[in-house]
């Protein structure tokens, strides 16, 4: 057996079902092991930007590890900023990252880097294996991290003479750490503050969006008063008809800082303090006011399904939740806009459905028009850094086949990852992937006079348009297998997304709409 066949045997012991890849040529008996397993899933992308996305959108729906195979610092480098947002998804990861082999270091190839300093920049663990032998210990070692909540970034650097060399039998997984225990003194606190008569929020995060947290969480609001919150972009959220309601914080800083003005007390559970996205001239950074008592109870590495039950039972939380009401709101005619984009999937999304959404300014009316519509599950760009729409509703579906996936993307964001729709095809994955087609990069159109730069000039406009030439999205979609069709009119995309519903595998429509701006 040599180096790759362990790595991979163990990989399959744990769990590990899939493996993303953009392989090359240190890499190549990693490929070869895959041929060997018989467990493990290959899934090819034809960017890094797409295998790490794709991963993420797998842990967030499955609950575990994918493996994401590149190639060497650069392919790890095209791969960040994805593992950068899976990152801030708490989504676990492992990463095989092939180097030269040992002894052709010393000759500086061309591809050679700072192979350590560029992974280690977005891992949570990083090691670079120094033999066969002990690269058995250091996969079971980056298992256990991956696994640690609420979910980490491995990274394996694999030289190439490690995988070729002979290597024993792998060894089980190592332990994942242990939960993060909560703060006694902020949970007693917090105790008070939702026993008390003041305004009151609970910042979720991590697990505690779905299943019986979420529940639990209904409970102990409902019992309270408290209202249930979450920042801008959570990971993975359930919503819709019949499930407990959590409001998200808005983007805009000033819009922040008045929607939390309302509350004295927020209490923190697997989250984080709001902060601003990003710093404005003579703007907070800071969401919550200075009279509002944080209780930092844990973030999203503490056990969150017990400790809602311990706050449930203190604040003896026996009433039912209150629940988001079934209803969507007319549809209107004419020409298409984002709201009306909004009105049709309130009525359309099929109950079960996952939505992947990087719409940014063109999604704005999605969240809140969709609240009532059928059961379904909302996925966010967690760490901000646009690309990640398209691939991760390609990693939902393939940890999710039974499911429709829905892609609501903006054409510029869509234009990093473009990649992920071959990889649809190719897998013949049931997404539905919808173009908010307005030929610009609105959010920054919006952000440069937030900013305080000024009204953009020729130069200036130019770097935020997509104009000249036009993209056509309906050429880019079949060029690489995706049935697609374009939409002008609400009536046009009402029937696109009908049938787009109703068939099994990749569609695309190119729902070209206007910008949204803010007067």
């Amino acid at each position: 057996m040599n180096g790759a066949e362990s790595v991979l045997k163990a990989l399959e012991a744990a769990g590990v079902e899939v493996c993303f890849a953009n392989p090359g040529t240190s890499e190549m008996h990693l490929v070869s092991a895959i041929d060997r397993s018989p467990a493990m899933r290959p899934v090819l992308a034809l960017f890094e930007g797409v295998v790490s996305g794709a991963a993420d959108g797998y842990a967030r729906m499955s609950g575990k590890p994918a493996a994401c195979l590149l190639h060497l610092g650069p392919g790890f480098a095209n791969a960040m900023a994805n593992i950068h947002n899976a990152s801030r998804a708490g989504s676990p990861m492992i990463n095989l990252v092939g180097d030269h082999a040992t002894y052709h270091l010393q000759y500086d190839a061309p591809l050679n880097s700072d192979i350590e300093a560029i992974v280690s920049s977005v891992s949570d663990w990083t090691r670079r294996s120094k033999d066969a032998e002990g690269m058995v210990q250091d996969v079971a070692d980056a298992i256990g991290a991956a696994n640690s909540a609420p979910g980490k970034i491995a990274s394996l650097i694999v030289p190439a003479d490690l995988a070729w060399s002979k290597a024993p039998e792998p060894v089980a997984a190592s332990a994942p750490a242990a939960f993060t225990q909560p703060d006694e003194q902020a949970l007693e606190s917090a105790f008070a503050a939702l026993n008390s008569d003041e305004p009151c929020a609970i910042m979720l995060g991590g697990n505690a969006m779905v299943g019986e947290a979420l529940e639990t969480a209904g409970r102990i609001a409902a019992a309270t008063g408290a209202s249930l919150i979450t920042d801008c972009f959570p990971a993975r959220m359930q919503r819709g008809a019949g499930v407990v309601p959590v409001a998200r914080i808005p983007y805009f800083a000033e819009m922040a800082v008045d929607y939390m003005s309302q509350f004295k007390h927020l209490v923190i559970v697997g989250n984080k303090p709001p902060v601003a996205f990003f710093a404005y001239p003579g703007k907070a950074s800071w969401l919550t006011p200075e009279s509002c008592e944080i209780h930092d109870i844990v973030d999203a590495s503490g056990d969150l399904n017990t400790l809602l039950d311990r706050m449930a039972e203190k604040v003896n939380a026996d009433a039912e939740p209150v629940r988001a009401p079934a209803g969507a709101p007319p549809i209107p005619e004419g020409s298409l806009t984002i709201e009306g984009v909004a009105a049709v999937m309130a009525k359309m999304i099929p109950e079960n459905a996952i939505v992947s959404d990087e719409g940014a300014t063109s999604s704005m009316p999605l969240f809140p028009m969709t609240a009532g519509a059928a059961r379904h599950e909302w996925l966010c760009l967690t760490g901000g850094s646009i690309g990640q729409g398209l691939p991760v509703a390609a990693g939902a579906a393939i940890a999710c086949p039974d499911r429709k996936v829905i892609c609501m993307s903006g054409d510029g964001g869509a234009m990093y990852t473009v990649q992920a729709l071959w990889t649809m095809a190719r897998e013949n994955l049931d997404v539905v992937t919808v173009i908010y087609n307005n030929s610009s990069y609105a959010i920054l159109n919006i952000e440069f006079m937030r900013t305080g730069a000024g009204m953009p000039g020729k130069k200036a406009a130019s770097m935020l348009s997509l104009e000249q030439p036009e993209l056509n999205w309906v050429s880019l979609a079949e060029g690489m297998g995706v049935r697609a069709t374009r939409a002008t009119t609400v009536e046009e995309f009402s029937k696109a997304m009908e049938d787009a519903l109703a068939h099994k595998g990749p569609s695309l429509i190119d729902a070209v709409v206007p910008p949204l701006t803010l007067g």
